[in-house]
């Protein structure tokens, strides 16, 4: 079946060339068919294999890698843990699990240890290749059931009065969050809020560090996705 190559949005850094692989799976048989997998295809290409996670570190250490691919289960260090260690160790580094457990636990505990993308090997072949490229494209790739999660987690957190991600910030924060968006200045914001051009710039730091975010492109990107601006 044809697989998704559209290029990364911009201001995301593609990979000059194929994008490159780290492996990681106790089982030397699930390997040699997830590589046959991602070999085949021009742009991804497998540049270390590690039997367990703390071998999956040290080869991570040694080679100049784009993409890892952990199984969940490993000895020594599981695929969470060295998911954790990785995302401190190269904190640009894109992260997939590749699991055979559709367990809504270990879902949300792979979002939290860095992972972008859940994948089950039971589907591989189908949705392997498609997750790696929207890793690279920093977009969220879910098997069905994860997106039934995430939404019933939503739900569960909103029905208990918890605090939602649209709720994260305040109301002026959304208002500059919107004027930076739309392009205007901090000098333009703070005539138009009638704030000074300080509190604007500790209002665009703090949206910054709140939401996890790096520069203006990114803040856009948000107030596109929260509703704030129309792409």
């Amino acid at each position: 079946m044809p697989h998704d190559t559209a290029p990364p949005p911009a201001g995301t850094t593609a990979p000059a060339g194929p994008i490159r692989i780290l492996l990681a799976d106790d089982h030397a048989l699930v390997r040699r068919g997830v590589r046959l997998i991602l070999d085949q295809e021009p742009d991804l290409v497998v540049v270390a294999e590690a039997g367990d996670g703390a071998e999956a570190i040290e080869l991570a250490r040694a080679h100049d890698i784009d993409l890892a691919v952990l199984d969940i289960a490993m000895p020594r260090l599981t695929g969470l843990q060295a998911a954790r260690e990785l995302t401190a160790l190269k904190p640009g580094l894109r992260i997939l699990m590749l699991t055979m457990h559709d367990n809504e636990q270990y879902f949300f505990q792979a979002l939290k240890a860095g992972a972008g993308g859940y994948v089950l090997k039971s589907v591989a072949d189908r949705d392997l290749v498609a997750a790696c490229r929207a890793a690279m494209r920093d977009e969220p790739f879910l098997y069905p059931g994860a997106v039934t999660a995430l939404i019933r987690n939503y739900l569960d957190r909103a029905r208990h009065g918890e605090e939602t991600p649209d709720q994260i910030l305040t109301p002026r924060e959304e208002e500059v969050l919107k004027l930076v968006a739309e392009g205007h200045s901090s000098k333009e914001i703070a005539d138009l809020l009638f704030i000074s051009v300080k509190t604007v710039q500790r209002h665009r730091a703090n949206l910054l560090q709140k939401l996890g975010l790096r520069d203006r492109l990114e803040l856009t990107r948000y107030a596109i996705r929260a509703g704030l601006i129309e792409p």
